[in-house]
């Protein structure tokens, strides 16, 4: 790893940990005490350091406001019963966000880098990471433009930030979904599989439609022909129909989840049948009208599992059975894996 001694640490003069109750966190409202910053300039990431966390100054030509030159990753951090820390897969945000940034035309955070900035993060916010049930650390990093230049080309200056907030449960009940089939959230040759902010922000209107409706998300089809099921806005989507648990292949429309790729990995631990497949919208109406989707269920940082209750789709509703044990399996497995409660035989956890 990077010598932590090259990262200067400011800590806060007063604490705000005794402000939260840890019982009832809203997801996302709440943050942690610091967060690391470091700057790219002349070619090189520089100036790393941990610093209280606060508001940010920039130029109003901030390229990132005017151009969207932005990444970002989510994942969580646990506290087992030993009280030590934990992170699921953060190894796999490190190189998705490698990705991203060389689709988004900005320098790499190394691996090595964003695992040291991690972990020397949360040795200083410890306290932070919740232990009540159903409770965590999300863990943010960021990457975005930081020319104060309004004009059209790849910024010369970055900044790199990691922040952290305890959470709660991202969905407190099952979801309403609505197959989408108008507009697009990404398309062959764009950049749907890169964690970029645009994506998130061209998803809005026909989300906020669908709410209107009583969804709470979408399910996204692909933007050339709006055939085939893809993902959903907030998380992947999986079907369990008859035997068979089918979900898109990734690809350059569709994010490449690291709790879907978990999902799948532990349903073919259990020798269950997995298809990475292109579902169309016809087939998963069929298999709906016919009784055949016995679970559907959403996977993703935010949310870990969510099951799916209601599925709209041309002005019907299609209602699930209420029992998911699957999606109860998968769910509870993973979160015993996380918090150290069961083996780890696939080295998906880092102890900080």
């Amino acid at each position: 790893m990077i010598e932590t001694a090259q990262f200067e640490i400011k800590k806060t003069d007063k604490s705000r940990i005794s402000e939260v109750d840890f019982s009832n966190i809203p997801f996302g409202k709440v943050y942690a005490d610091h967060m690391f910053v470091a700057d790219f300039k002349n070619g090189e990431w520089q100036n790393m350091r941990i610093e209280p966390y606060a508001d940010l100054s920039i130029s109003p030509a901030n390229a990132t406001l005017h151009y969207g030159q932005s990444i970002f990753e989510g994942l969580k951090a646990y506290k087992n019963k030993e009280g030590e820390i934990l992170i699921f897969r953060p190894e796999a945000n490190a190189k998705r966000m490698i990705v991203s940034a060389e689709r988004m035309c900005i320098p790499p955070v190394s691996e090595e880098f964003f695992m040291s900035a991690l972990s020397e993060l949360l040795k200083l916010d410890s306290a932070w990471v919740p232990n009540e049930p159903n409770t965590s650390l999300y863990i943010r990093p960021v990457v975005f433009a930081d020319d104060p230049y309004v004009g059209i080309r790849p910024s010369e200056t970055y900044k790199f930030l990691i922040f952290t907030a305890p959470v709660g449960a991202y969905y407190s009940e099952p979801v309403n979904v609505k197959i989408e089939t108008k507009y697009t959230r990404a398309v062959a040759g764009g950049v749907g599989y890169a964690k970029t902010a645009g994506n998130y922000a061209a998803s809005l209107y026909p989300a906020l439609q669908a709410q209107k409706e009583g969804y709470h998300q979408l399910i996204w089809t692909d933007g050339q022909t709006h055939e085939f099921i893809e993902e959903a806005g907030t998380m992947n989507l999986l079907f369990y129909i008859n035997d068979t648990l089918v979900t898109a292949p990734t690809g350059d429309s569709i994010l490449d989840g690291i709790t879907r790729d978990s999902v799948l990995t532990l349903a073919r631990d259990w020798g269950m049948k997995v298809e990475e497949k292109r579902l169309s919208v016809k087939e998963l109406e069929e298999a709906l009208k016919k009784g055949e989707v016995k679970e559907a269920f959403g996977a993703g940082t935010a949310a870990t599992i969510a099951k799916i209750h209601k599925i709209g789709y041309n002005g019907t509703d299609y209602v699930l059975p209420e029992e998911k044990p699957l999606a109860d399996k998968l769910f509870a497995t993973l979160d015993k894996i996380k918090l150290g409660e069961i083996e780890d035989t696939h080295g998906w956890v880092y102890k900080v």
